[in-house]
């Protein structure tokens, strides 16, 4: 299975911009006592404080100390952009995969040689440049889906007249949507506000429409093609697309006319305090869910349901995995930095101690041998790892790593709002889509 993700790049002009800096941006991380450092600039937010922790514990362990800078939601590229042109530029850094690559490759070390990129369980995963090296190396290997409170599901099936009395039942998007509708219909005496959790499409929080929900369209497509990228594409599947997204926006906590204000964090919390049954997103979400306050989901009612949306065979899909984050070093910095980066990851992802506290504290299902024996502790990551090992499912594949760019996909996010609030039609998005997807594809080729 072919597992890769995409941040999507922000183009040849970031590149060039950040090249006439390249030869004055050598990055000095030194520490006070006049040692190197590391530098990470850290992706997820949600992952801040757990990163800060294993930052104290490597410096405990060998008196070097990394700084973590985390970047707003959908800000990563720009922050990225903005931080290396700096002298003390990022150290470590994530690109996102080959489309990344071809943005930052002036900034990306080879790691080739590295420990923890010889420990790849799949060395195929990495992102290798035109000389065969690798330049990004894969460090989480993550699943989304449409997660789901099996108490309140259970609490459903007693129901009059309940479409469906077991989540066995629920595999295609027909019987979702009947299930959802009813659901929806007798919210107040299942006491939510709605079946699905808001569809967050606040500038900078529709990734999970843009780039998750939008994987699904073009995975089908791609997969119909036999081909891993497409210089255009038909959006043969962008009915069921369409299909799907209405269906968040109907069967919801809010009328859709909000939804262009909502935040993640405002999905998570509804449904973490019980007012929606499901919601999407990835096995990342368990942490966002269990330390909301007042938080009423129980670890054993926590559970990933795949993304159905009416595509012929689906009742034999699994859930979508694959991995966005792929290590790169910055080539710019001083070889001690760089050299400092370097073992900073290689404990991270080959020691005893830096290999519990990524499963641990992390939380990642990490594509490295030396983890083979280190299972995922919360209850989504077991799933991904379940659904992983079922061969009688084909999960999807994150192919948004082909998408264009992150431009194209925020673009794509306010499209999707306007449609949402009913002043662009589907064939307005749709044909977008299309059309920035071939003239995006073209100026980059």
């Amino acid at each position: 299975m072919r597992r890769f993700r995409t941040y999507a790049a922000l183009g040849s002009i970031a590149a060039l911009a950040l090249a006439g800096a390249a030869g004055c941006s050598s990055s000095d991380n030194s520490s006070e006592d006049g040692g190197t450092s590391v530098y990470y600039l850290n992706f997820k937010p949600e992952s801040e404080d757990a990163w800060k922790e294993v930052a104290a514990t490597y410096e405990e362990e060998t008196g070097v100390k990394v700084k973590i800078v985390t970047a707003a939601s959908g800000e990563y590229q720009s922050t990225l952009k903005t931080e290396l042109a700096k002298s003390d530029a990022p150290t470590l850094f994530n690109i996102n995969g080959p489309v990344g690559y071809q943005t930052w490759k002036d900034y990306t070390l080879d790691l080739t040689d590295s420990d923890f990129a010889k420990h790849l369980s799949d060395p195929s995963m990495a992102v290798t440049g035109e000389d065969g090296k690798i330049y990004g190396v894969p460090f989480a290997t993550e699943g989304y889906g449409i997660i789901y409170n099996d108490a309140i599901m259970q609490q459903y099936f007693q129901t009059d007249g309940a479409v469906v009395t077991s989540m066995d039942e629920i595999n295609n998007f027909d019987t979702l949507k009947d299930v959802a509708d009813d659901m929806q219909s007798k919210k107040d005496e299942l006491g939510i506000d709605g079946v699905f959790a808001s569809t967050s499409l606040s500038p900078g929080e529709e990734w999970r429409w843009q780039t998750h929900l939008a994987n699904y369209p073009v995975y089908y497509e791609l997969r119909d093609k036999d081909v891993s990228d497409a210089d255009s594409v038909e959006m043969t599947y962008g009915d069921n697309y369409k299909d799907i997204f209405d269906l968040y926006l109907t069967d919801s906590t809010i009328s859709a006319s909000q939804a262009p204000a909502k935040l993640v964090t405002d999905s998570m919390s509804e449904f973490a305090l019980g007012k929606a049954a499901m919601v999407q997103n990835g096995n990342w979400a368990w942490s966002q869910i269990s330390e909301v306050d007042g938080n009423t989901v129980k670890e054993e009612d926590i559970h990933f349901l795949p993304i159905y949306m009416g595509v012929d065979g689906e009742e034999d899909a699994g859930i979508a995995i694959g991995t966005e984050n792929f290590l790169a070093v910055n080539s710019q910095a001083s070889e001690a930095d760089q050299q400092a980066a370097i073992d900073f990851a290689n404990w991270l992802f080959t020691s005893e101690d830096g290999t519990k506290l990524v499963s641990e504290k992390l939380g990642f299902i990490a594509p490295f041998d030396t983890f083979e024996d280190l299972a995922p502790e919360d209850p989504l990551g077991k799933e991904v790892v379940e659904y992983m090992n079922n061969d009688d499912l084909y999960n999807v594949t994150w192919v948004f790593t082909v998408f264009p760019s992150q431009d194209f996909k925020n673009q794509l996010g306010q499209h999707l709002s306007q449609y949402a609030t009913g002043q662009e039609e589907w064939s307005d998005v749709m044909e977008y889509f299309t059309s920035a997807w071939t003239s995006e594809k073209q100026n980059n080729s």
